[in-house]
């Protein structure tokens, strides 16, 4: 579950690349926090401290693919 917020779709409802995300270099969101935590106790992963919203999206987009769960 990436955290694509409204404010990180394009107004044509693609959605946007991390990386040029307004809120981007923001912390991430609980659920965020929350779901990398599962994702990286299923995987025996490691997250690391201080990621930025942008970044725990796709260590979350990483970890799905490890998992086999998302997408």
């Amino acid at each position: 579950m990436t955290d694509r917020s409204n404010d990180q779709s394009d107004p044509r409802g693609a959605i946007k690349d991390p990386d040029e995300w307004v809120t981007g270099e923001e912390p991430p969101t609980a659920a965020q926090e929350s779901y990398l935590s599962t994702l990286a106790r299923e995987a025996d992963a490691e997250v690391p401290d201080g990621l930025t919203k942008a970044e725990a999206s796709k260590r979350i987009d990483e970890l799905q693919a490890e998992t086999g769960r998302g997408r």
